[in-house]
Formats: structure tokens, C-alpha cells, sequence
């Protein structure tokens, strides 16, 4: 029932963030997709996904996303909206790409597959978490890349703050 709610705040936030012509409207629908996207996680027992999820994409790039935004929405006294709305295209190849996965779906018997059939009932079994063995391994054998990485996502941070601020006129 639970994934259910989430796939469909999922679809029609996704929906909302492709047909609304607000920019800052698309950006807070883009995180309200995103945080049902780490719920549906979750539920799937990837608990590392939904935390890199959670870390890289909604505080990550979504802030960044929200406030380049916020910080150039008013151009000469006009908010910025998208001149491009999909209203034709966009839900047409949607619809039909839905019905094709749906059609792909029903017609995979996926309850008969033969791994399915010789899985125990204990899917996780006696490992419960990914957290920990994945975050040993990041702290210890792949430190110096991990650390890498977070500094150029740093720099691009730092960089996006000095595009987006006002430079005097000489």
C-alpha cells in the first residue's frame, strides 16, 4: 500500500513538474519526485540508495538547482517561466511509453520466474543492512577517490555562488 502512495505522488509530482510553466514550482515538484523516489527505496530494502539519494540528489543538486533559480527568477522586473510547455508531445509519448511498460509488465509473468521460485522466504537473510559494510568500504580501501569527488562537488558549489552573484560594474 505503501509503495503504492509513493509511486503515485512519484508520477504526478513528475507530471506537475513537466507541464507547470513556474520554474520554482518545477524545481519544488522535482524534490517532492525525488523524496518519493528515496521512499520507494526503502521499501525496496536499498537503504544506501535511498540515502545517497537523499544526500546527493535533494541536498545536493536540487539546492543548488533551487537556488539558481531563486537567485536569477527576476530579470528586469520578470519572473523567469519556461517558454517551452509540452502540451501535446510531452503526455503523448508519456502515455504511450506507460502503456508500453504496463503491456511489457503484464505480459512478463514475473511470479514465475525461476529465481523467485527458489528464493527462501528471508530475502535479506542474515545481512539487514547495507549501510555499513558499503560505508567501511568507502572509509577505508577508496578514501582518496571519495574525497576527491567531494571536494570537485565543492568547487562546482562555490563556483555556481560566484556565477550567480552580481559583479560590481567598473
Amino acid at each position: 500500500m505503501l509503495f503504492y502512495i509513493f509511486a503515485i505522488l512519484a508520477i504526478l509530482s513528475g507530471a506537475f513538474m513537466v507541464l507547470t510553466r513556474n520554474l520554482l514550482y518545477a524545481g519544488f515538484s522535482l524534490l517532492v519526485t525525488l523524496l518519493s523516489l528515496a521512499g520507494i527505496y526503502v521499501l525496496l530494502f536499498a537503504d544506501f540508495i535511498a540515502v545517497t539519494q537523499l544526500m546527493v540528489y535533494v541536498g545536493g543538486v536540487l539546492v543548488l538547482i533551487l537556488f539558481g533559480i531563486m537567485l536569477s527568477s527576476r530579470v528586469h522586473d520578470k519572473s523567469v517561466l519556461s517558454e517551452n510547455v509540452n502540451t501535446v508531445w510531452g503526455p503523448l509519448v508519456s502515455g504511450l511509453l506507460l502503456v508500453g511498460l504496463g503491456y511489457t509488465i503484464l505480459k512478463a509473468e514475473i511470479a514465475s520466474l525461476p529465481w523467485l521460485l527458489t528464493a527462501d522466504t528471508d530475502v535479506l537473510g542474515p545481512q539487514k543492512s547495507t549501510v555499513q559494510s558499503i560505508g567501511i568500504k568507502l572509509m577505508t580501501d577508496v578514501v582518496v577517490p571519495f574525497e576527491v569527488a567531494s571536494l570537485l562537488l565543492l568547487i562546482a558549489l562555490i563556483g555556481a555562488a560566484y556565477i550567480a552573484t552580481d559583479k560590481p560594474k567598473v
